[in-house]
Parts: structure tokens; sequence; C-alpha cells
């Protein structure tokens, strides 16, 4: 009852952000969130953008990242192993999610969450050797894997609302679509506007609608984290992994058909490769390194959780991932102050 309780609020809460999204995040002031003076020019000051993706990033990998901890603190870890085992697959993923971006897409400032995934995947057994081997870590490599990928759908879900900000991995016009598929997302599609909108510069579909795939992809991996969510904190590890692994990818490997920007070239991305080989992993872990654990307690997950030092390390892991992807490399701006002599 508890576990049903927990995913029914999660529900209620992420619909009423995703609808407040939908509605709000693709009009032109919602890219920016704050401009910081770095340096004198001729117009006053040149500036260096903070934006919305940033932030919408740092606050899904947060809420993934305690999520995680929450469900190993559910399986007995303490805060101290927990984060020895996930942090540095945190790191890992975001040093992969800039430079296998860079790689595929030959672009000097863009961002991959598959990149960053699939490096996770392939660190995951031997992180969780290393803890054992070192830190006396007592869990086995699937309920840990279900953990991350629960993790990972809430926080590639989430994360999507980014996408929306900044108008990027948009989808095709609706223009472009079948009839049955512009009549079933009749008056739903996004209308992007701004010219620093990704969707705008790159894609020239600025006052188009477009199939909002960033929502539909928001929606699908949230909904499978639930599901996921819910098989864990039943003791159902094995299948919380085979549920949410391969039915995260095959949607990625389904959606990106449906999306109009650029993501390498190929008859399959590379993005949609890694999707497919990340399922046959998972597949293979499961078979080589069963495992099992103790029920989840979910009174032992949120006891870790209020640690000070899990409080403190969430926040840090927030800051970082916002400076590491929220600082525009893209966008400048100039910037200019003066009084107002009224109040004076």
């Amino acid at each position: 009852m508890e576990a049903i309780v927990l995913i029914v609020v999660l529900a209620v809460l992420y619909s009423a952000l995703l609808r407040w999204a939908c509605k709000t995040l693709p009009g032109e002031k919602w890219q920016v969130m704050a401009t910081l003076p770095v340096a004198r020019n001729e117009q006053g000051w040149s500036g260096i953008n903070i934006t919305y993706y940033g932030f919408f990033q740092a606050s899904a990998s947060a809420l993934a990242l305690t999520l995680v901890l929450f469900m190993l603190g559910t399986l007995g870890l303490d805060s101290g192993r927990a984060f020895l085992t996930t942090g540095p697959l945190l790191a890992a993923g975001m040093w992969a999610s800039s430079h296998v971006a860079r790689i595929v897409e030959k672009k000097p400032a863009t961002f991959t969450v598959a990149g960053g995934a699939f490096t996770g995947l392939l660190l995951a057994p031997p992180a969780i050797w290393v803890g054992r081997r070192f830190f006396g870590v007592d869990l086995g490599l699937v309920p840990f894997l279900s953990a991350l990928a629960v993790g990972y759908a809430f926080g590639e879900g989430l994360g999507r609302l980014a996408c929306i900000s900044f108008g990027c991995c948009y989808g095709k016009a609706l223009s472009d679509l079948p009839a049955w598929v512009q009549k079933l997302v009749k008056g739903r599609g996004f209308v992007f506007s701004g010219p620093t909108k990704k969707v705008c510069y790159e894609g020239g579909l600025e006052g188009t609608p477009v199939l909002p795939i960033q929502a539909l992809t928001s929606a699908v991996n949230v909904g499978l984290g639930l599901a996921g969510l819910y098989l864990f904190l039943t003791g159902r590890f094995t299948a919380a992994l085979l549920l949410v692994l391969p039915a995260v990818q095959l949607w990625r490997l389904f959606s990106e058909t449906l999306r109009a920007d650029y993501r390498g070239g190929g008859r399959l991305t590379a993005y949609q490769i890694m999707a497919l080989a990340s399922i046959p992993i998972a597949a293979a872990i499961v078979l080589l390194f069963p495992g099992r654990a103790a029920m989840p307690r979910l009174a032992s997950g949120l006891d870790l959780l209020w640690g000070p030092e899990v409080l403190l390390g969430v926040e840090a892991a927030w800051v970082v991932v916002l400076l590491y992807v929220g600082r525009s490399k893209v966008t400048g701006a100039d910037i200019r102050f003066h009084l107002i002599e009224s109040r004076i």
C-alpha cells in the first residue's frame, strides 16, 4: 500500500508539471534564466547566459539521483556506500554526454543523454564490483541496475522539459506527418518562438506547429519509471530492469523517426544503435549475474534521504550539472546598466 501511495502522489505531481511545461516552455522568455556580466565591451558588458535548459537538466539529475539513493537505501545501503557506487557513474555519464555528442554530431557545443546512459550501463558492472571488493557494498548487480534504470527513466523523462525550453530534440512539422497523426495531436502541437531556440535557428520552424515529441518522450519515460519503481519497491528487481531499460530504449529507437533535428548520419543513428545494444547487454547481465537483495523497506530509504550528507550531496550535484550544461555556449548577451533617476 505504501508503494502505491507513493506512485500515485508522484504521478499526480508529474502530470501537473507536464501540463504547465507544455503550455509555457515553448515561449521565447523560457530559454534564458539569468545573464551574468563577465567583461566590458562597446555596448556596456558582454554576458554569459544561464539557461532554463540547465535548470531543468540539473533538477532532473538531482531528482534521479535522489530516487536512486532512496531505492538503494530501501535495500539497506548507507549513504556513504550509496554515493560511492552512484557518484562515479553520474560523473562518467556527464562527461560522456558531451563527448559522445561531439563525436556523433560533429558540433562543439552539444549534449546527449543517450551517450551518457549507455556509458553508465557499461560501467555499472565494474562499479558494483569495486564497491563490493573494496567498500563492503553488499548488493547484487541486478538490484543495483534496476535502481539505476528507474532513476534514468525519471531523469530522462523530466530532462525532456529542458528540451522544450531550449527547443532541441524537436519533432517534425505536423504538416509533414500522416493525416491520422495530425488528427491525433490536433491542437496539441508545440509552437516555438524566439530566434535563439534551436528548433527556430536550426530547423527554421519558428511559429510552425510541430509534433510535441519532447512531451511524449517525457510521459513515456516517467510512466515507465513509475511502473519500474513499483516493481522495485515490491521486490521484483529483475522485472523492473527488464521492463524499464528495454522499453525506454525501444521508445528512443522509434521516437527518433518522428524528430526533425540532426542526430548524425546513417540509416540508424549512433544513438539508436546504442539503444539497441543496451537491450542484450541488460539481458546478459540478468542471466549471468542474477543476484538477490532483501525486500525493500521504504522507511530505510526515507531515513537515508534525511541525512545531511545526502542533502548536501544532492544539492552539490544540482549545482555541478547546472554549471556544466546550463552555461549557454550558443548564445551571448550584451548588457547595459543605468540609473533610474526618479528613484534617486
